[in-house]
């Protein structure tokens, strides 16, 4: 592996161990099942994802596992600064959560929550095969098509539908009814950075305005 492959590794997964790190101290033990099985499925599913990546696009590898790259619409880094403390918030208030007992869920929803992160990651993973351009900010490169193949075909967004189903899935999956509100900081984040990436693909990237009037909707089919 590359030395800067390296680096992105390594920083990716030091960011992992912290978000983990901030869910047990807030938690006050290691002992729970439900947040270890997340993580396992987590590292799972990110592991091949990183492999396959860096075997069959490293170019998207690159995109995706530079978390250092810098936005370049003024628009952008005070959502990705909220999305980033809201995201925080969901492990941290979750494990306080799970510590002091104010939630009491039914199996059946964590079940739920669980199955929701899995459709998720499914999701992200057929994006990902589908949109080599992705790219952790908002930019149109040289070069650049319109994809119109995959989950594309139904939502201009797809990725994003799939952040969202992740954001409650994790509170969910945890037991936390009081980590939801975090995730819906998270989830609004989310909406608005869908709606300044499509106002900003509209206007620069060639093809899209015409393959937005053929795929009508943003997110959900029939609302938005």
């Amino acid at each position: 592996m590359e030395p800067k492959h390296l680096k992105m590794v390594a920083r990716f997964v030091l960011i992992i161990l912290i978000f983990v790190a901030i869910l047990f101290v807030s938690a006050g033990t290691i002992y729970w099942p439900e947040a270890w099985l997340m993580e396992l499925i987590y590292f799972g599913w990110a592991i091949p994802v990183m492999i396959w990546m860096r075997k069959n696009n490293p170019k998207l590898f690159e995109e995706r596992m530079d978390l250092t790259k810098k936005s370049a619409k003024g628009w952008e880094r005070p959502l990705l600064l909220f999305g980033t403390v809201c995201y925080f918030g969901i492990f941290l208030v979750s494990g306080l959560d799970f510590r002091f007992g104010w939630s009491e869920m039914p199996l059946y929803l964590e079940a739920a929550g669980f199955a929701g992160i899995v459709l998720a990651f499914s999701a992200m993973f057929w994006v990902m095969r589908e949109n080599t351009y992705l790219s952790r900010v908002v930019e149109v490169r040289e070069g650049q098509k319109v994809v119109t193949t995959g989950p594309y075909r139904y939502v201009r967004h797809p990725l994003y539908v799939a952040g969202i189903v992740y954001c409650f899935a994790i509170p969910l999956s945890l037991g936390s009814f009081y980590g939801i509100i975090p995730s819906l900081g998270l989830v609004a984040m989310l909406l608005a950075r869908t709606y300044m990436e499509d106002k900003t693909l509209h206007e620069e990237l060639p093809g899209y305005k015409e393959y937005a009037q053929k795929t009508r909707y943003r997110l959900v089919p029939g609302v938005w």
